[in-house]
C-alpha cells in the first residue's frame, strides 16, 4: 500500500505543478519594478515584499492565481492614512480595483488568470505590534521559508493544497470554513509529510487536537487558558508559530474538519490520484437518479449585491442554510449542494421527497384569543400536553414551494441581502 501511494503522489506532483510560474515571475517582477519607482516619486516611506505560496515556492496549479504583495508602510504613517496612500502607488495601474476588506485593498488583473493582489500593512518589528492579520504575513513568510528548505517538504505542502483544494476545503472564507494555505505549510512542517498528516490527524483522540510545533506553551492547559474562547471553539487548535496567542486554525468548522477526516481516511485506505483532481458535480447524472428514484430535482441561482469573495460568498451560504430549513419543513431532502464561484453568484440543488403531511404548531391551549385564531384557520385541530396542533397534507411540489415562499419571504430575502431567487 506504501508503494502505491508513493507512485500516486509522485505523479499527482506532476500534475499540480504551476505550469505558468515563468510568466507569474516575470510579469511580477515587471510590476514590483514599477511600483517601486511610483514609491520612490511619491517619497513614501514604504517597502515591498511578495507573500502568499508564491514566495514560499508552494504555489500549485490553479484556473486562477492570486499573488499578494504587500506595502509595508513605515510606523510614522497612521492607519487611517493607508488608503490614500495606497491609492497614490497605484496612480500608474488603471485597471487596479478596490477590494473592500479589514482593510481596504486593490485587486490588479494581469491576465484572465492571474491576478495581484496589493495590500496595505504596518510595518513592524515584533507580531504584537500588528494591527490586523494581514500585519503578520511578512513573519509567515520568512518562518515557513525558514522551515522548508529543500524540494521534499515543498512537495508535501503542495500535496496538502491540491488535497484540500479538491475537496471543496481549502480556504479560510467564511463560506469554505476550512484550511487556509498557511494553515497547511504549518501542518506539514510539524507532520514532517501529507501521508502522516493524514494518518495523525485521522486517529481518534479525545478532545481537541492542539499543536504547538514551537513549543511556546508549556503544556495544553496553558493553551486553553491562555487564548480567547473564540479562538478555542475550532476543532483544531493550532499555535501560530509567529504569534503565540493567534490560532492559525480558528476558522475551521467542525462539519469541514469530519469531511476532511471522511475524505482522508478513504484515500489512506484507496488511495487514487482523483483525490487530488477537482471533480465536476454531473447534475444530469444526479437529475436522473432523482427521477429514477421518484423523487424532485431542483436547480436554483441566487445572486447578491454584495461584494464578491468572503462577502458574497458568506452571504449566499447563509441564504442557502436558512433555505434549506424552510425547505426541510415540507420534505424530506435526499441530497442537496452549493456552488459558489466566487463572483456574485451562487448555484444550488436540491432533491427531495414530500414528506405528504406535516403537523403544524400552534398556540398554547390557554391563550385563548390566538387558539380561536387558529382554529379559525385551520380545520381538525387537536390539543397534545397544552398546546393546539394541526395535521396538514402537502399538495404543492418544491418548485411551487419555492414559488410561493419567495412570494411570501421577500422582504425576508431583501434583509438577508438576496438580489434575485430563480428556479432554472
Amino acid at each position: 500500500m506504501r508503494n502505491k501511494i508513493n507512485n500516486i503522489l509522485k505523479d499527482t506532483l506532476q500534475k499540480i505543478s504551476c505550469e505558468e510560474e515563468e510568466f507569474i515571475s516575470k510579469k511580477l517582477k515587471e510590476f514590483l519594478i514599477k511600483i517601486k519607482k511610483r514609491i520612490v516619486r511619491e517619497k513614501i516611506q514604504a517597502e515591498i515584499f511578495v507573500g502568499g505560496s508564491f514566495a514560499k515556492s508552494t504555489i500549485i496549479k490553479k484556473r486562477i492565481y492570486d499573488v499578494d504583495v504587500f506595502i509595508r508602510f513605515d510606523h510614522k504613517y497612521e492607519e487611517k492614512e493607508f488608503p490614500k496612500l495606497l491609492k497614490r502607488t497605484l496612480k500608474d495601474f488603471k485597471d487596479s480595483k478596490k477590494v473592500h476588506g479589514s482593510r481596504d485593498y486593490y485587486r490588479l488583473k494581469i491576465s484572465n488568470s492571474f491576478f495581484i493582489e496589493i495590500v496595505p500593512v504596518l510595518k513592524i518589528n515584533n507580531p504584537r505590534q500588528a494591527r490586523n492579520i494581514t500585519d503578520l504575513s511578512y513573519s509567515h513568510v520568512r518562518y515557513v521559508n525558514k522551515k522548508t528548505k529543500g524540494t521534499k517538504i515543498l512537495n508535501e505542502i503542495k500535496l496538502s493544497k491540491a488535497f484540500c483544494e479538491a475537496k471543496g476545503i481549502y480556504g479560510a472564507e467564511s463560506y469554505i470554513k476550512g484550511f487556509s494555505g498557511y494553515a497547511l505549510e504549518l501542518l506539514i512542517i510539524h507532520y514532517k509529510t501529507f501521508s502522516n498528516f493524514l494518518k495523525k490527524i485521522t486517529t481518534p483522540k479525545e478532545g481537541k487536537i492542539v499543536i504547538d510545533t514551537e513549543k511556546l506553551y508549556k503544556n495544553k492547559n496553558q493553551i486553553m487558558m491562555d487564548l480567547n474562547e473564540a479562538k478555542l471553539e475550532s476543532p483544531i487548535i493550532l499555535i501560530d508559530p509567529t504569534f503565540k496567542s493567534r490560532n492559525a486554525l480558528a476558522a475551521l468548522s467542525q462539519e469541514t474538519f469530519e469531511k476532511f477526516k471522511q475524505d482522508a481516511k478513504k484515500f489512506l485506505k484507496s488511495p487514487s490520484i482523483k483525490d487530488f483532481e477537482i471533480q465536476e458535480l454531473d447534475l444530469d447524472k444526479v437529475k436522473q437518479n432523482a427521477k429514477k428514484n421518484k423523487h424532485e430535482f431542483i436547480l436554483i441561482e441566487t445572486k447578491t449585491r454584495k461584494q464578491e469573495g468572503d462577502i458574497a460568498g458568506s452571504k449566499l451560504l447563509k441564504f442557502y442554510n436558512h433555505l434549506t430549513k424552510e425547505i426541510s419543513k415540507q420534505f424530506e431532502i435526499k441530497d442537496r449542494g452549493f456552488n459558489y464561484g466566487y463572483k456574485k453568484a451562487s448555484k444550488f440543488f436540491f432533491v427531495v421527497k414530500s414528506k405528504k403531511q406535516i403537523i403544524l404548531e400552534g398556540p398554547r391551549t390557554k391563550d385563548k384569543k390566538n387558539v380561536v385564531k387558529f382554529k379559525k384557520k385551520h380545520k381538525k385541530t387537536f390539543s397534545k400536553k397544552g398546546r393546539v396542533y394541526v395535521k396538514k397534507k402537502i399538495v404543492s411540489s418544491l418548485s411551487g414551494f419555492i414559488k410561493q415562499w419567495k412570494k411570501d419571504n421577500l422582504r425576508k430575502v431583501r434583509e438577508m441581502d438576496i438580489s434575485s431567487l430563480n428556479i432554472i
